[in-house]
C-alpha cells in the first residue's frame, strides 16, 4: 500500500475506514462513490461538510483509475481505501494496476469537455494530494486528504 504523508493525513487518533476492491469497469464508479458517501454519512467522527467533497473527488479518482485500466487493458482490480479520524479528517486512496501516470491538464478544460477535470478538481479541493508509484507491482495510487 502506498504510504500517505503522516503529518498531513494521519491525525493522532486511530482512524476508522474501509477498503473496497472491484474490477476496472465503469459501472463500479457509482458503487465506489456510494460506498464512500454512505460510510462517511454513517460516521459520527466525519465532518459532514466534507462528505460531498470526498464523494466527488473519489468519483473523479476512481473514474480516472478505471479509464487508465481499460485503456491499457489492465485487468487488475481498482482499490479504494477510505479512512477518517475522530477529528473529522478524511483521506482517500485510489489504486489501479495500469502503467503510466495521470497527467494534470495544462489549463482548464473547456466547459463542454467530457474529460480532464479529475486531477484539477482534486488539486482545487483537497488539503493535500499526490500520486504514489511505490505500490506492489506496476500501477499507481492517487491519494488525497480533506
Amino acid at each position: 500500500m502506498c504510504p500517505l504523508p503522516t503529518a498531513l493525513c494521519h491525525p493522532p487518533s486511530p482512524p476508522d475506514g474501509f477498503t473496497l476492491s472491484f474490477p476496472p469497469q465503469p459501472e463500479w464508479v457509482r458503487t465506489a462513490r456510494h460506498a464512500v458517501r454512505t460510510a462517511l454519512l454513517g460516521s459520527a467522527a466525519c465532518k459532514p461538510e466534507l462528505t460531498e467533497t470526498a464523494t466527488l473527488l473519489t468519483s473523479e479518482a476512481v473514474s480516472n483509475a478505471v479509464t487508465a485500466s481499460l485503456n491499457s487493458r489492465c485487468p487488475d482490480p481498482v482499490l479504494v481505501q477510505a479512512l477518517w479520524a475522530r477529528d473529522g479528517g478524511i483521506q482517500i486512496l485510489v489504486r489501479d494496476g495500469a502503467r503510466g501516470l495521470p497527467v494534470p491538464p495544462a489549463g482548464f478544460p473547456s466547459p463542454d469537455a467530457e474529460h480532464g477535470r479529475d486531477l484539477l478538481m482534486i488539486d482545487l479541493f483537497a488539503t493535500a494530494w499526490g500520486i504514489c508509484t511505490h505500490t506492489l507491482g506496476h500501477g499507481k495510487a492517487v491519494w488525497f486528504c480533506l
